[in-house]
């Protein structure tokens, strides 16, 4: 009885080559989104812990119209030095960071909204702070999907490249093979004669045609 093997292919790892134009565009957009998105949580956590309000105390003060205390102004640095490190590395990692933090926070803004009014309200959310957690979270995932998420990506996207490996060979094959042409093209006609030679082929072997006298 014969039996059927399914193989599956090899999940290629993507990485960014910051050497090719549209790797470094969207690589670049990757850190600059986590730069910016880091450097909003970073400022928030340091004015929070500047007021001195307490670790756990769900009364909190408000900074910047959002309402804080110790607890979340040192998760808020925390995870802004974080956005930070993907910054610096940039590529896939800022990318994959993005995308966590963003659906990590949307995810903290639905469990604080249902802990507000309550007992358990550690970080001392207000109403405020849930829409900053959405919107945080949004621009984020933003940020990390842009260029690696979608139905109508370009052929050049190096992560559409890494889903249709043979596609994208083919392709490049192609290219290469348009380009030698292109190259062949100027190249087709004979290669101008040295100037002189021609004319001394088409005289009588002594010298240009009309010129009487011999080569010596």
């Amino acid at each position: 009885m014969a039996t059927h093997v399914l193989r599956t292919a090899p999940r290629r790892r993507i990485r960014l080559d910051e050497h090719l134009p549209v790797d470094h565009r969207l690589s670049k957009f990757y850190r600059v989104g986590a730069g910016l998105m880091g450097l909003v949580l970073l400022a928030f956590g340091i004015l929070g812990l500047i007021d001195k309000v307490g670790f756990f105390d769900t009364g909190g003060d408000t900074v910047a119209g959002l309402n804080t205390n110790g607890a979340l102004s040192v998760l808020s640095i925390c995870v802004g030095l974080l956005l930070f490190v993907g910054m610096v590395i940039g590529g896939n990692v800022a990318s994959t960071l993005n995308m966590i933090l963003g659906v990590l926070f949307i995810l903290s803004g639905f469990v604080n909204l249902a802990l507000l009014d309550t007992g358990f309200n550690f970080l001392a959310f207000r109403i405020q702070n849930v829409l900053f957690s959405f919107v945080v979270g949004v621009m984020l995932m933003f940020f990390g999907m842009y260029g690696r998420v979608g139905s109508a990506l370009p052929h050049d996207n190096p992560y559409w490249r890494s889903r249709h490996p043979e596609q994208a060979a083919r392709e490049q094959r192609l290219r290469a093979r348009a380009g030698v042409g292109a190259r062949a093209l100027p190249g087709a006609k004979a290669d101008p004669a040295p100037p002189g030679a021609a004319a001394g082929h088409m005289g009588d072997g002594h010298g240009p045609v009309g010129d009487g006298r011999s080569t010596r």
